[in-house]
């Protein structure tokens, strides 16, 4: 019943997000484009989609090749404005997901700046500090409507389909589902390991995917048991899936339930303790933590967390229990169908084909959109 009473606040709501993107769409407001490749990646709901694995995964395929930078707001940072993200940040200054990318690929670019236009301006005028990039990864920008980029990617959940969602606050899309047709790019994410045919024909046809958009299907593997520490018990990295030990699940993430999927078969036990997404933890938090895992009865036992958790929990002074048992398993990207070099492919060409070049090319010039 409570619930109920939230749907005039989605009709509210979903009315003023729909007068903004006419706005944006009649030219009212202004979309900025930019001499460089920008390829924009988001979803339109509320919870996590695997959006910065899926910036990873691109960072990958572009960073061979190109000078490539990822820009994002920085989301719960503690700082303002245009910031570059060195290894040595603090996830206070940056936001964990920005880091995380950083301490990933420490060679690339990495910033945060809630106006998007700025960030990207500065990028591009960075005096010699960075190498000027050649393309631009906006993370978590779907919404970002001031800067129109040459590919626009938009992840959606394959456990939330949006076409059966509603909006905030009664639901969990971020603006109309119809919105999915700014996408060049839909990407189903966090799909079974095997998905039938008929399955993608049905999405196929309740996304209404036009002819110019692209549709792909991906699932999430999950890469080795890594200590957070050096001083951590590494021994149980070799030995942990023979050993099968009592595992304590720590996340602060959106959707943690895939990690504890991957878990279960390999462990005796998994006990969790969740958080928000993107909760900074505090010293009860820690303490807690410690009391719930000095409590377990077993004398093979760790605590496990995510990549993104990690970010923020490495910075903290843990006791020594903790610390030496504190383990993450990073997320990597899986194309289903072998459709990752089909992907690849359209990615690199539109770099290619887009980079900004001054002595081939003028700086009026537009870039194309290849697909």
């Amino acid at each position: 019943m409570k619930k109920v009473l939230l749907l005039p606040l989605s009709w509210i709501y979903g009315f003023i997000i729909s007068i903004r993107n006419f706005f944006y769409d009649y030219k009212f407001l202004k979309s900025t484009e930019f001499k460089i490749p920008v390829i924009s990646i988001g979803n339109i709901t509320v919870g996590g989609t695997g959006k910065t694995p899926h910036t990873e995964y691109l960072i990958n395929i572009l960073k061979q090749e190109f000078d490539v930078a990822s820009l994002s707001r920085g989301y719960k940072r503690k700082t303002k404005g245009f910031r570059y993200v060195e290894t040595a940040s603090s996830v206070y200054e940056t936001g964990d997901e920005p880091l995380q990318i950083k301490l990933k690929f420490p060679e690339i670019t990495v910033a945060v700046d809630a106006d998007r236009v700025n960030g990207i301006n500065k990028l591009l005028s960075s005096e010699g500090l960075h190498p000027e990039p050649d393309a631009i990864i906006l993370d978590d920008a779907f919404q970002h409507r001031s800067v129109k980029p040459g590919i626009n990617i938009l992840l959606i959940d394959f456990n939330r389909p949006i076409t059966q969602d509603h909006m905030l606050p009664y639901g969990r899309l971020r603006e109309s589902a119809t919105e999915r047709s700014r996408a060049n790019f839909i990407i189903i994410t966090k799909c079974p390991k095997k998905i039938q045919p008929i399955t993608e024909r049905i999405l196929y046809k309740e996304l209404e995917i036009k002819p110019y958009q692209n549709l792909f299907f991906t699932t999430f593997d999950y890469g080795k048991l890594t200590p957070v520490f050096k001083d951590a018990n590494i021994e149980m990295v070799d030995k942990w899936e023979k050993e099968k030990p009592t595992v304590l699940l720590v996340t602060g993430i959106a959707s943690p339930a895939l990690l504890k999927n991957h878990l279960k078969p390999k462990v005796r036990k998994v006990l969790e303790i969740t958080y928000s997404d993107h909760h900074f933890y505090s010293h009860s938090d820690i303490q807690n933590i410690q009391n719930n895992f000095e409590a377990i009865e077993s004398s093979s036992k760790m605590i496990v967390t995510t990549e993104k958790d990690m970010v923020r929990l490495r910075e903290l002074d843990l006791p020594e229990t903790v610390r030496k048992n504190l383990f993450y398993i990073p997320l990597v990207v899986s194309f289903l169908n072998n459709k990752n070099q089909e992907f690849d492919r359209k990615i690199l060409n539109y770099v290619r084909e887009n980079k900004s070049n001054l002595r081939l090319h003028s700086k009026t010039a537009r870039p194309k959109t290849v697909f």
